[in-house]
């Protein structure tokens, strides 16, 4: 896909745990693990902003778009 979910790179860079993020913004560890691990469809702008102020970070910093080319050749 596209759109790549970097929430595990900023949770990295503010150590933070996944229990502990989950917390924060109210949502389940399971549905926090399908965001981190690039598996969810769709982000509610409500969850998005709830993890940028909880990660002290821009929508930019969790969300990058990278062509299919690109991500073809880096996979392959």
């Amino acid at each position: 896909m596209p759109i790549v979910v970097n929430v595990d790179v900023m949770m990295a860079r503010r150590k933070m745990s996944l229990t502990e993020l989950a917390e924060k913004v109210d949502l389940t560890l399971a549905n926090l693990s399908i965001l981190k691990t690039g598996k969810a469809k769709a982000i509610r702008f409500s969850t998005l902003e709830s993890l940028c102020n909880a990660l002290d970070c821009q929508p930019g910093d969790l969300l990058e778009y990278v062509p299919e080319t690109a991500e073809k050749q880096t996979i392959g």
